[in-house]
């Protein structure tokens, strides 16, 4: 009877053990999908105010075109970016085409400066003014994606959850990166 009950004991003690496991395993799991989900829900956030931007631009430059109908270059560049926007299917590309996006634009409001009758027209004003919010609210959204990309990334390569994790197949998150070329800011020419 000693015996039996020692042995009773130490398979409780064993099958406690495997369900702590199991449960922490189930935990660890469940925490990836969860934060997972949250990177793609920040992504699609994020998403539609790129979208916003990129709904603007168009209606931007043709309003100011027929004022610089010599500064094709920067159009073409607009129109270049847009399609590999549009064609973009991963993070990592979208990232890319967004920040092609983004220096274009730039260049095209450091060319702006040289036509100071267009500032005067309301529609540019207007358009200017939607286009300063868009970008605010993108900000916005890349800080907030980032972090969740942060809290995967952490979550999925600490011990031991990263075990389970590469069991699994997740893989680390891109984060939403500027340019490289982004820090500097553009030269301004005057002619």
């Amino acid at each position: 009877m000693n015996q039996s009950g020692r042995i009773l004991g130490v398979l409780l003690v064993v099958l406690g053990v495997l369900a702590l496991l199991g449960i922490s395993l189930v935990g660890s799991y469940n925490s990836f999908v969860r934060l997972s989900q949250q990177v793609d829900s920040q992504f699609a956030n994020l998403e539609a105010r790129l979208q916003r931007r990129f709904d603007l631009i168009p209606n931007l430059v043709e309003t100011v075109r027929g004022h610089m109908a010599h500064e094709q270059e920067v159009f073409g560049n607009i129109a270049e970016a847009r399609a590999r926007m549009a064609g973009a299917r991963t993070v990592d590309e979208r990232v890319a085409a967004t920040n092609q996006l983004e220096g274009a634009l730039s260049r095209l409001l450091v060319v702006m400066e040289n036509y100071p009758q267009l500032k005067a027209q309301e529609s540019v004003a207007r358009l200017m003014d939607e286009l300063a919010g868009t970008e605010n609210r993108i900000a916005v959204e890349r800080d907030n994606f980032n972090a969740v990309v942060q809290q995967y990334n952490t979550r999925i390569k600490s011990f031991p959850a990263v075990i389970l994790a590469n069991m699994f197949g997740y893989e680390p998150r891109t984060y939403f990166q500027a340019d490289p070329g982004a820090q500097q800011a553009p030269r301004v020419t005057f002619p």
